[in-house]
């Protein structure tokens, strides 16, 4: 090779190989070691701090975890556990704490001495937790001592430090996660919360207490029957079939724990676990958990003869349908695929698990004959509606309607073969679907327009779906099969599958029942991220022959408000100049959104502005509700247990009879009522008190929201001169004076667009706004659907209640 060839002097040389070494290596690339850092990732940094300490509870020695969001966005957990050691290490003569903390792969779970069942293995949790974090601080109680260590972005800030006595033991870290690195701001209550009630329903006896500061939220998890109980709470709004079956067995150093419950579902919910781990993609344990199931029921039913000679034999998804599971195995050298840990690999795991449900189920089937049958009536229902499903299949299939050969006539295909580079557009009505036809991009685009509502499947068994025109239509246009065996991703046509349907009820229920029809039918495909919502604008506004496209209510309220205040003059002027009027302006809508949100469980915000503590500021915890002499509704203020406390003892002497505050607790209250006495607690107070403070940056007190007598600011529009007595009123007049000259067009069908308008909003690559379906939470997502979709009233019709006042936009 010659001086003068490229390749030799392209500059590549031995300066271009990086080496990165530990924390470097974590925020270079964090999305190897937590998933993602959006909103997964962010929270995946919580479960690995609680993850430590449920070991700690594996291992016999802390039976107590505290998880706290602070008001900083940091969080806190704490453990009563033995405490990280401290003492200096012998190979890297620091304490063994900061090496914890810095080093990857550094644990005291590899020698399988302190740990024998664990579900951290690698050594990398904790010390990513602090690589990702703008800082994180420790505290140990160890020896008698306290130590305190501080780091900031993954590096010590402090020494290990003695900061004074200790009578416990255990383990205090506390992080805030850095915002250089995460997309996502702050911990969610509902995502933090599943996975800690999740834990403590495996881990029975250990007690998790859940606080969020800022919101005066606060809930403890402690479950003695553990993972009986969590069947339970599955199928709290199913109909059982029978009480839950639990077992339990231990094999060559492995634990194993079951429990299930059949209920007239036709959808299966198995939930495996290894190590408090959720191995949502199975594993070994899973596999020798069915081939069991399947032997001892098909056994049980030929040994008593429940069979006929002339059925068909029941397959394995014949006697898991209806079925909730939870299996939970405790192994101490676990074989995960890779760190995530979603699929277990020991092949020991499978014939222990085999074991165990070999005897112990068939020991209950013999003692619980009526239980057993049940069961098998189950699963033979199930295998009648498989083999008429096959019949159903093998039907359309002739037509060509589920083959890859005979796509649907209404499908508008495009004219890309590559899968990776193809959208399917599913378009609620024939008419948006000619106008969605008209205005896409053929090269990559289909169209698959659909005439009525789709079959809810919630309430459906297979062989009645496939009977659905609608449902074969849009199995054929996907190309990947349909249900179990018969499902390949690699079939799938497209990549992109978005549900496009109007702005209004029929256009959300809809989506909410195609949404149904993938996590029942089709998971595979929301699981690997296949499946999305198109995003419509809201309002298209026009002013002279401009016009614009406004994606929410909150985009619509910031260009009406920097319409109606750019040029505005203000007497005293000096006041809101430039800039700062319009950071002004963003602060009042997010007090007035505070406030609608208070309103809207009921509460009078003009009361609860004028019971502003005089002193510290502070507004009231708790709200009361309660009867006047004469009858109409009154209210009352608590800004502590010991007030509502007293307001519940003169409510109790009132009305003669015991009060108890539990059971006139309400999440929300419609203000037409007279209780005798009922009360809430308001978690948006701390917010909007620190959001009022904020006015004192432009010069105004919450006294200026609240309204005073004399004006203390003047509008000067055309001549006139507008006196202004509250901020609130202050926003509306630049809100209507930024509606002047303008058109605002509310949408709520697509028909209402033309071709190009539906492309250049909704279907262009490079503007529109997809939303991504991803299933953080399965055992939330089953529950969310079983109560919407399902066939049980009551808890429907509870949630709407406890929701109705929670409802925006509502379309009558």
């Amino acid at each position: 090779m010659s001086d003068t060839d490229p390749v030799k002097n392209s500059g590549y040389t031995a300066e271009n190989i990086t080496v990165l070494e530990g924390m470097d290596a974590v925020r270079k690339r964090p999305a190897m070691y937590i998933g993602d850092t959006a909103s997964r990732g962010y929270h995946h940094l919580v479960y690995e701090i609680v993850d430590n300490s449920i070991d700690e509870a594996l291992a016999g020695h802390c039976s107590r975890v505290e998880v706290t969001l602070n008001p900083d966005g940091s969080c806190t957990v704490v453990d009563d556990g033995r405490g990280i050691p401290v003492d200096e290490h012998p190979v890297e003569k620091r304490s063994a704490l900061e090496v914890v903390l810095t080093v990857l792969h550094a644990g005291g779970k590899f020698d399988g001495t302190n740990y024998k069942v664990s579900g951290g293995l690698h050594g990398v949790g904790m010390s990513c937790v602090n690589a990702l974090s703008e800082w994180l601080e420790v505290e140990v109680r160890r020896d008698g001592k306290r130590h305190l260590q501080r780091y900031v972005r993954g590096r010590p800030a402090t020494p290990v430090q003695v900061v004074g006595e200790a009578q416990t033991t255990g383990t205090r870290i506390t992080f805030l996660p850095d915002p250089a690195i995460f997309s996502c701001r702050a911990f969610e209550w509902d995502i933090l919360a599943n996975r800690l009630r999740e834990l403590a329903f495996l881990n029975r006896g250990v007690t998790i207490r859940f606080s969020h500061i800022e919101q005066g939220r606060d809930e403890t998890f402690h479950f003695e029957g553990g993972i009986t109980q969590f069947v339970g709470h599955l199928n709290q709004h199913k109909s059982p079939l029978h009480p839950p079956i639990y077992f339990e067995g231990r094999r060559d150093a492995i634990e194993c724990e079951i429990a299930m419950q059949y209920t007239d579902a036709y959808s299966v919910n198995e939930l495996s676990y290894c190590n408090n781990i959720n191995t949502i993609e199975g594993g070994t344990h899973l596999s020798g958990f069915r081939s069991a199931l399947t032997r001892v029921v098909n056994k049980y039913a030929a040994d008593k003869k429940l069979v006929k000679e002339s059925d068909d034999a029941m397959t394995g998804d014949d006697i898991r349908e209806g079925l909730t599971a939870i299996l939970s195995v405790k192994i101490p050298q676990p074989q995960f695929e890779g760190q995530t840990k979603t699929k277990l690999g020991n092949s020991e795991a499978e014939s222990v698990v085999t074991q165990i449900v070999n005897e112990k189920l068939s020991t209950f089937f013999e003692e619980n004959p009526a239980v057993a049958r049940r069961i098998i009536d189950n699963a033979l229902l199930a295998a009648r509606a498989r083999v008429a499903a096959r019949k159903a299949r093998d039907l359309t299939r002739r037509k060509g309607v589920l083959d890859g050969g005979g796509l649907p006539g209404d499908l508008y295909d495009c004219t890309e073969r590559d899968p990776a580079k193809c959208e399917l557009f599913i378009v609620e009505g024939i008419s948006a679907g000619g106008t969605a036809k008209n205005g896409r991009d053929r090269e990559f685009q289909a169209i698959l327009p659909l005439r009525g509502k789709i079959l809810n499947v919630e309430k459906a068994r297979i062989d009645k779906i496939l009977q659905s025109q609608i449902i074969c239509k849009l199995i054929a246009a996907i190309g990947s099969g349909f249900g179990g065996d018969s499902f390949d991703i690699n079939k799938l046509r497209y990549h992109k599958i978005i549900i496009m349907t109007d702005a209004d009820v029929d256009g959300s229920h809809i989506r909410t029942l195609l949404l149904t029809f993938f996590f029942r039918q089709m998971p595979q495909l929301i699981e690997r991220g296949h499946i999305y919502l198109a995003q419509p604008p809201l309002y298209k506004i026009t002013r002279k022959n401009h016009e614009e496209y406004i994606d929410s209510d909150a985009a619509l309220t910031q260009k009406l408000l920097r319409l109606g205040g750019d040029d505005l003059v203000f007497e005293p002027a000096g006041q809101l100049e430039g800039e700062t009027r319009h950071g002004l302006f963003d602060l009042l809508v997010r007090v007035e959104e505070i406030l609608d949100t208070i309103a809207r469980r009921g509460i009078d915000t003009q009361k609860l502005l004028a019971a502003q503590h005089p002193e510290t500021g502070a507004f009231p915890r708790f709200c009361v509700f309660r009867r006047n002499p004469d009858g109409t509704p009154g209210t009352a203020f608590a800004f502590d247990e010991t007030e509502l406390e007293n307001l519940r003892a003169r409510a109790q002497e009132k009305l003669g009879e015991p009060v108890s505050l539990e059971s006139t607790k309400t999440r929300a209250h419609h203000a037409s009522d007279a209780p005798d006495f009922a009360w809430m607690e308001i978690f948006r107070g701390l917010v909007l008190k620190r959001e009022l403070d904020r006015l004192e940056n432009y010069g105004f007190a919450a006294s200026h929201y609240a309204g005073l007598s004399e004006p203390f600011l003047h509008i000067v529009d055309g001549g006139g001169n507008i006196p202004v007595t509250s901020l609130p009123q202050l926003l509306t007049a630049v809100r209507e004076r930024g509606r002047k000259g303008l058109a605002i067009s509310r949408y709520k069908g697509l028909g209402e667009m033309n071709a190009s308008q539906l492309y250049d909003t909704t279907m262009d690559p490079v503007v529109r706004r997809l939303l991504k379906v991803v299933m953080e939470d399965a055992v939330k997502a089953d529950a969310i659907f079983t109560l919407l979709m399902g066939d049980e009233v009551e808890p429907r019709r509870q949630f709407i209640e406890e929701n109705a006042l929670n409802v925006r936009n509502l379309d009558v």
